[in-house]
């Protein structure tokens, strides 16, 4: 039978998410008021509830636009990212039965790095292709190869890992192709930088159509959480519980796929939170997905706003791309845990 909750647990639970949340509002308040030049936590206050109607009090206009139009919307990219990143993660290594699963192992990021190098360098579209397009267009063509090459996603785990291997390494080699013989030096810094990740193009109308995928795709996944949890067993015990493995395989994977397609055309590539911050969640709350899913929301979300701080103010008048700082930042730690994991065998 499946582990249920103690009678202590739904309490402990609230209280970890609702200190999570606090923190990701005061990491989001933060990440508003660092910058170039810092702005005082009750300026990113008023410019807020200003721009809500909630109140309206004199500011400066360019310190309320800076809040307001710049970071605050940066902010909630990132925690959006974080979170839909985090699910993804702990979503594939239920459903691979490999704790190294992480949101790229469908080749979807590989995809979406040859879409978008091919509107970056060689103009694919002539402008009436944008750069997320392109990388969106690129995300889903590495998710039906890999679809195609795993018998639709209904084989089973070990098979969906390989054709994600084979799928990555086919559009990094055509990424790697276009940059090598058509790109000039700036075209390959550009490139660089969106292969490693950046918030800083992004804006509210990125955040509305973010958060509609991430909600959606959240209330999909929690609705599956006890099928999930049979997973656990293997396919065949699954099977025997009642489940319909090969669909639940096809509605979820489509799920991640989406949400890292969405991600990734946004913001780049930005990888390790997916691996790193499903174990935190279980280590903290058990494999349960109906805890599990809502604990990497938050921890996901907490995580990726403070590495956006971190990759702003890490170097004086420089920002670092966001995927250096994930790793820099999530290597120690996911070490430690392995560390203290391995002690307990």
């Amino acid at each position: 039978m499946l582990h249920r909750l103690a009678p202590g647990e739904p309490l402990g639970l609230l209280a970890l998410l609702g200190g999570g949340v606090l923190a990701l509002g005061f990491c989001v308040a933060a990440a508003a008021g660092i910058g170039d030049f810092n702005i005082p936590l009750r300026t990113v206050f008023l410019a807020v509830t200003n721009n809500l109607d909630l109140t309206a009090a004199p500011l400066d206009r360019i310190e309320e636009s800076v809040v307001w139009n710049l970071r605050l919307s940066r902010a909630l990219v990132a925690a959006l990212c974080g979170a839909g990143l985090a699910i993804c993660g702990a979503i594939l290594q239920s459903l691979l039965r490999n704790p190294l699963a992480e949101p790229f192992v469908l080749g979807v990021s590989a995809g979406a790095s040859t879409g978008a190098v091919a509107v970056i360098v060689l103009g694919i579209g002539a402008g009436a292709v944008s750069l997320s397009f392109g990388a969106f267009a690129g995300a889903f063509a590495a998710f039906g190869f890999v679809a195609l090459l795993s018998n639709g996603t209904v084989s089973g785990p070990n098979q969906t890992i390989l054709a994600g291997v084979a799928a990555s390494q086919l559009f990094n080699a055509l990424t790697s192709y276009i940059v090598m013989t058509s790109a000039n030096a700036q075209q390959a810094r550009d490139v660089m930088f969106w292969l490693l990740g950046s918030f800083g193009g992004v804006r509210w109308p990125e955040f509305q159509l973010l958060l509609a995928v991430i909600a959606l795709s959240l209330v999909v996944c929690i609705w599956y959480a006890r099928t999930l949890d049979a997973f656990a067993f293997g396919d065949e015990e699954a099977a025997s519980m009642g489940v319909s493995v090969g669909r639940v395989r096809i509605v979820l994977f489509g799920v991640t796929a989406l949400m890292t397609a969405t991600i990734v055309s946004m913001v780049g590539a930005i990888g390790f939170v997916g691996l790193v911050v499903p174990h935190v969640a279980r280590f903290l709350v058990g494999p349960l997905h109906l805890r599990l899913l809502p604990a990497c929301v938050v921890l996901g979300a907490v995580f990726m706003v403070t590495a956006d701080i971190v990759s702003r103010v890490i170097l004086p008048q420089q920002t670092l791309p966001i995927g250096v700082v994930t790793a820099l930042v999530g290597v120690p730690f996911f070490s430690v845990l392995l560390y203290r994991a391995r002690n307990r065998m």
